[in-house]
């Protein structure tokens, strides 16, 4: 099924603490995949940060195309959701973004996560938001 926009079941699956496997237009070479922690927005956008000088964010200055695909786990019935996007960079929140998935992800009492938190939040973050504008989805949340 494919639609424009997120649906109340996309959101919550995607709410949940699951890994998007990020792919951008602009490259040399052929899009090559990559895990990306993100959260959904009550705008229905989804963001994620990364460093000033990585190489998605590179090819996202070039050309603003991404996709994000998230699935469920083994062990789940199969189910994914694909969201093709238009992405803005946003100078603002990276670091801020950092700390919650940072704690959505990972169990901070953990010293040695705190210290890859304080390592990650060290440097200077960029915000990236991918603006839905095709929405594929398989499977059910039952």
């Amino acid at each position: 099924m494919t639609t424009d926009a997120l649906t109340r079941e996309d959101t919550a699956f995607l709410a949940r603490p699951l890994h998007g496997f990020l792919a951008v237009a602009a490259a040399a070479q052929p899009p090559q995949p990559r895990p990306v922690w993100f959260e959904v927005t009550t705008e229905a956008t989804l963001q994620f940060f990364t460093g000033p000088d990585s190489p998605k964010l590179r090819s996202l200055r070039l050309d603003p195309r991404a996709c994000l695909v998230v699935a469920a786990p083994v062990g789940e019935r199969e189910r994914w959701v694909s969201v093709t996007a238009r992405a803005t960079i946003e100078a603002g929140g990276g670091r801020e973004l950092a700390s919650r998935l940072a704690a959505r992800y990972w169990d901070l009492r953990d010293p040695q996560r705190a210290g890859e938190l304080d390592g990650i939040l060290a440097a200077e973050q960029v915000r990236v938001v991918l603006h839905p504008q095709s929405v594929r989805r398989f499977g059910t949340t039952r």
